[in-house]
């Protein structure tokens, strides 16, 4: 007997029917505020290397000074101009894109900076719950220093990190593989 997914099995067609069709956020940040513009090109894979096409990606992230818009995170509030958070639906390649700013360094708790970084929030089908990860710029600094990529081993770094794109000027890749070789890495939070 074939197995039928219901609501409460994966999160199927109704991710895209109760989210994605109408709350669609792209432009995660307004291009009227201060930082430096990026286009951040996500792409979903599956154990087999094949594109999701069915996945919605949420990404939220600090402004370029390293504040959250958000009461109970930083010290200083943001300009109601600033968003810091998007979501968007794959499409057929496995793909969709954020235009934003590169995120400044936030405060750790132990007072040292994090390195710039996108938070994210995975979707897609036969995954009950979200999966968490983020995302930190290739070659930036600030990564060698940041205390949440140290607790990822070395070997798996790498899959964290987005890498310019250099068809585009602003643009940057990120992959994330849900199993299988390269898979990324994910955080229990």
């Amino acid at each position: 007997m074939d197995h039928v997914p219901t609501p409460s099995a994966t999160v199927g067609p109704y991710l895209h029917l109760g989210l994605t069709e109408k709350y669609s956020v792209t432009q995660v940040t307004p291009k009227n505020v201060k930082g430096e513009r990026v286009v951040l090109r996500c792409r979903v894979f599956d154990a087999e290397n094949v594109p999701v096409n069915d996945a919605m990606i949420e990404v939220w992230q600090a402004d370029s000074g390293g504040r959250y818009r958000h009461p109970e995170i930083g010290t200083q509030p943001l300009p109601p101009a600033s968003f810091g958070f998007g979501r968007a639906a794959t499409n057929e390649g496995g793909y969709c894109d954020f235009e934003t700013i590169r995120p400044g360094g936030v405060p750790a708790p132990d007072g040292k900076r994090q390195a710039p970084h996108i938070s994210v929030a995975v979707y897609a089908r036969g995954i009950l719950l979200q999966l968490y990860t983020r995302i930190y710029f290739a070659g930036d600094v600030a990564n060698e220093q940041d205390p949440v990529l140290a607790l990822v081993p070395e070997a798996r770094r790498k899959t964290l990190l987005a890498h310019s794109d250099a068809f585009h000027p602003y643009g940057w890749q990120f992959d994330i593989r849900l199993r299988g070789e390269n898979e990324t890495v994910f955080f229990d939070v």
